[in-house]
């Protein structure tokens, strides 16, 4: 009977350890947009960009830093502030 409730425990606390390692695993990265080489379409798929900011995005290009899209008014602040962790601007 002895064994028997050892078995039982270590069984509960290696199931109950690993679902809580399970459970810590960090969640999948986002797959950034890069604003200087995605299509319009791309682009218009980031939620607060649409046509007009799409074709301002790419007539712009190169971008050093995603923050140009600010800086150089491409968009207002409003929509950088939207789609700043969405986007990346690799040269």
């Amino acid at each position: 009977m002895k064994k028997f409730i050892t078995t039982a425990l270590a069984l509960i606390f290696a199931l109950t350890f690993g679902a809580i390692v399970f459970a810590a695993e960090p969640a999948a990265k986002v797959r950034l947009i890069d604003i200087n080489t995605a299509t319009e379409a791309q682009l218009k798929a980031i939620p607060g960009v649409g046509d007009e900011y799409a074709k301002n995005i790419i007539a712009n290009r190169p971008y050093y830093k995603k923050d140009e899209l600010n800086t150089k008014k491409i968009v207002p602040v409003d929509t950088y502030e939207k789609i700043n962790k969405l986007i990346d601007a690799v040269c």
